[in-house]
């Protein structure tokens, strides 16, 4: 296909048909400043609504400035991007949106990590010059994951078009005009009464403060102020790789000890590793399949294929869109409900102390992680087994407010015995992991032998839907991996449709690129090779693993031998598993 030839900003570039004035840029180094614009890379994600106009420059022969983000690149374009003209437009742009933007940047949790900001600072605005108070102001809405305040939305409709076309779940929408415009919800409804699931990309793309998690760092302080408290940490498998960003370190950079350090600094009484939990979902997740396919070999009718359970924005996801199906998932708790039972009733019994006394905090890359701890079936009494849920983001800014020179703290360890894992459980941060750390265990049981490479590389990667077989005991397994809610519904659709390509296990994460991506991660904003980082460092901590399967987990098997007896035992099923019910929603 023959190349196209347009000069910018007096440099000769050679770009594919299709390319846009951005993209030919971007190939040779020049930076357009953008805001409404975003690509996801290695997903299919792209926003490119041509709203905002911040990323106009000038062509050759034409009157008008062009959007670069969504102008095709024509053969001998001539291309001005920094002329006095388009800084003059974009600056008149920022101040515009400014204008009608509230004036609290000093205590809106998004500064610093701003993109109106760095707009202003790259544009050189120092002053507004219109007059006059916001002209759109909305009540702030909250539910127990996520705050709206609408007065900051600056019609990027990022998290409309991650809404609607990565997750399929049109919660979000454009309404109203001029300064009124904003994106919310159908009828201005609560999100708790829409198709929301609570997965927080809208959050992780939003560029301002108009989406933020709801912060719920305040209760963890008084529990840790509060000395009849025994306060309790967890940390996510995906955290360990992300929340270095937070604090100037490149992205992937393991800082397992040093986030153990840190929550030891903050006052934790334990700090343990939801690793240690994700063995456990592994035993008991891994022995339902196991349940399942004996059942279907044997020719006697199983719910399959198994859904893996452990991400709570596909568990909403499918509670509210699919109640014809619920008896598919599995009925593990995820890692972190598994940990708050076993810390609320196995550990506090070591302790000796009443559950209610028990404070635990879970590290996650998740906002959903928030709305899953309220659930009723992860309480018993009304006591949570999960008190409050942090995501990465609200951690490091704890740390923060805490003085603790992160990046020079000595690595820590996890106490014991809820801190020792293997690899199987780490690569529960990526999409895929669940069900290679699956597999490795069912694979060994099912065959009484010992693997012969512990790796299942044809569910790992970035593709949205990945399907693979798996041949154990002679019986072709099909599996498949989805990541990103709308490849969820194509394969909830096809299972719905008689499930062609016969399948008997799906592992589905609701953010792109499993909870690496998670809506409460360090802000990526479209950097593909930040999610790369993330994900190879997290390979890479499991390649490194002493043990590498969930079954030889030598703090596991303890746990069974003296507490739940076995995976699937009535005590292990009473604590460790829960149910799914219909949730309307509209």
């Amino acid at each position: 296909m023959k190349s196209i030839n347009v000069v910018i900003d007096r440099k000769q570039v050679s770009v594919a048909p299709g390319s846009t004035i951005l993209d030919a840029a971007q190939s040779i180094g020049i930076d357009i400043p953008t805001l409404c614009y975003m690509r996801l890379h290695n997903t299919e994600y792209k926003c490119q609504p041509a709203s905002c106009r911040i990323c106009v420059v000038e062509v050759e022969g034409r009157r008008n400035l062009c959007p670069a983000c969504a102008t095709p690149v024509m053969e001998g374009m001539v291309i001005k991007t920094s002329s006095m003209r388009v800084l003059s437009a974009r600056r008149m742009i920022v101040e515009l949106m400014i204008s009608d933007h509230p004036n609290d940047c000093l205590t809106c949790t998004k500064s610093g990590a701003c993109e109106l900001q760095d707009l202003a600072r790259k544009t050189g605005v120092v002053d507004i010059h219109l007059s006059g108070k916001s002209q759109s102001e909305y009540e702030i809405r909250e539910n127990k994951a996520i705050v709206r305040d609408m007065s900051k939305c600056i019609m990027c409709r990022r998290c409309e078009q991650m809404c609607s076309d990565i997750q399929s779940v049109h919660a979000l929408s454009g309404v109203d005009r001029g300064f009124e415009s904003v994106v919310g919800t159908a009828f201005d409804e609560s999100l708790d009464n829409t198709m929301c699931v609570g997965c927080g990309q809208c959050v992780a793309v939003c560029p301002v403060g108009a989406l933020m998690e709801k912060d719920d760092t305040d209760q963890v302080i008084k529990a840790l102020a509060d000395t009849d408290m025994t306060v309790v940490f967890q940390t996510a498998p995906a955290t360990r790789v992300a929340i270095g960003e937070e604090f100037g370190l490149e992205p992937g950079t393991d800082v397992t000890g040093k986030l153990v350090t840190s929550l030891k600094d903050l006052g934790a009484d334990y700090v343990f590793d939801t690793d240690f939990a994700a063995d456990l979902t592994i035993m008991e997740e891994g022995t339902e399949l196991i349940d399942r396919l004996n059942k279907f070999l044997n020719g006697e009718k199983t719910a399959l294929p198994l859904l893996t359970s452990c991400c709570p924005g596909w568990v909403n996801f499918y509670e509210s869109n699919y109640p014809d199906m619920l008896d598919l998932p599995s009925t593990a708790k995820s890692p972190q409900g598994m940990f708050g039972a076993v810390a609320k009733n196995y550990f506090a019994e070591k302790l000796n102390i009443d559950r209610k006394k028990m404070f635990v905090v879970s590290v996650m890359p998740c906002t959903a992680k928030k709305i899953e701890a309220d659930r009723e079936e992860l309480k018993e009494d009304g006591n949570p087994d999960v008190d409050v849920v942090l995501t990465t983001r609200e951690v490091a800014r704890l740390i923060k407010l805490a003085n603790i020179d992160f990046v020079n703290l000595p690595d820590g360890d996890y106490d014991s015995p809820l801190g020792e894992s293997t690899g199987a459980a780490v690569i529960f941060g990526v999409t895929g992991g669940v069900l290679e750390a699956a597999l490795r265990t069912v694979y060994e049981v099912l065959e009484k032998k010992t693997l012969p490479r512990v790796e299942f590389e044809a569910v790992r990667g970035f593709d949205g839907l990945k399907v693979a077989t798996v041949t154990i005991v002679g019986q072709d397994i099909n599996v498949a991996v989805a990541h990103g809610l709308s490849n969820a519904r194509k394969v909830m659709e096809e299972i719905k449709n008689g499930n062609p390509r016969n399948l008997h296990a799906v592992e589905v994460m609701a953010c792109p690129g499993g909870c690496i991506g998670g809506g409460g991660q360090p802000y990526h904003y479209g950097d593909g090779d930040i999610l790369k980082a993330r994900t190879n460092a997290t390979y890479q901590i499991d390649e490194a693993k002493v043990i590498r399967k969930s079954h030889e987990n030598p703090a596991i098997k303890a746990l069974y031998e003296e507490y739940y007896e076995e995976p699937g035992s009535e005590i292990a099923h009473h604590q460790l598993h829960t149910r799914y019910t219909y949730r309307e929603r509209y």
